[in-house]
């Protein structure tokens, strides 16, 4: 019998000006193809952001590709155990944005040196010990919110999309003159959004450096509550979460009752919706399921 393989996914982001996306997609499909890794890739002129799966050997290999080119050198990437089956595909595509945040003439984020001020995990960690006065605004989507936040974070209500923080930031005012640490999944998207908090007003802006899959990484059961949300075939995902202390805070929304199980449903006016519904709902039919891969582009 042969040596069993190990797989591991990488996370990763960067902000920094790129004069040829299409060049760089070419290259990406290049190395990735010779790699064997699966996984989404986007670059725009404004950087790149990906999550890419391979043997552990291969994402080792794509790593020292990647901090060979000064572009990319300084990348950090957040490693997790993989399963071989995380991604049905490579997809390598350019785009305006590597978040879409649908902002017409950007502004802000790290290459317009307007963003929050980096707070490591260990500094996170340390704030809750101390019971300092914080407030942790998520900059993610919904139904990510429900299986796995910060303890005491906030959720703008009407935050149903990252995109949608443009138009809710009014809702968390009060937070103006307060600290306030935006959190995401690896990092990305607060890079963006702290950056609007601080052109809307906002004084004391932090942002959770390297994301929430840092801070798990290496506090596992601790802060935060519940698992990982994960746009690939693992679906959520978290240190830990087979040890004492774990908690499950995903309800279902139909019934209620704690669950981590996602689909996708047509609501009662036909509105596609996706989130936490519950095997037994689902079996008893008080869902309009839907059909084909359960989910949604980040």
């Amino acid at each position: 019998m042969g040596v069993e393989k190990k797989y591991s996914i990488l996370l990763y982001y960067k902000y920094v000006t790129v004069a040829d996306p299409e060049e760089v997609r070419v290259t990406q499909r290049k190395i990735c193809e010779k790699l064997g890794l699966m996984g989404r890739i986007l670059i725009a002129e404004e950087g790149i952001n990906g999550t890419v799966e391979g043997t552990t050997d291969a994402c080792r290999e794509y790593v020292a590709y990647m901090q060979a080119d000064a572009r990319f050198a300084e990348v950090d990437f957040k490693w997790s155990e993989g399963t071989g089956t995380a991604f049905p595909r490579l997809s390598i595509r350019v785009r305006p944005e590597i978040v879409t945040t649908g902002l017409v003439d950007k502004d802000v984020g790290p290459l317009h040196a307007k963003t929050g001020k980096y707070l490591t995990a260990e500094e996170l960690y340390e704030w809750y010990e101390q019971g300092r006065e914080f407030y942790i605004v998520d900059m993610r989507n919904d139904y990510e919110f429900d299986v796995g936040h910060f303890r005491g974070s906030l959720f703008p209500e009407g935050l149903y999309h990252f995109r949608d923080l443009p138009n809710n930031v009014e809702k968390i005012a009060h937070l103006r003159n307060k600290t306030v640490v935006g959190v995401c999944t690896g990092g990305v998207r607060c890079e963006t959004a702290s950056g609007l908090l601080i052109k809307y007003g906002f004084e004391d802006v932090y942002q959770l450096h390297n994301g929430m899959h840092d801070f798990i990484a290496k506090f596992p059961n601790s802060y935060f509550e519940g698992k990982l949300y994960m746009f690939d075939g693992r679906e959520t995902w978290a240190f830990g979460a087979d040890l004492p202390g774990h908690q499950v805070i995903g309800k279902c929304r139909v019934c209620g009752v704690e669950s981590e199980h996602f689909i996708n449903w047509n609501d009662e006016t036909g509105i596609r919706k996706h989130g936490i519904v519950c095997q037994s709902c689902c079996t008893q039919g008080k869902v309009i399921l839907q059909h084909g891969y359960k989910r949604l582009s980040n």
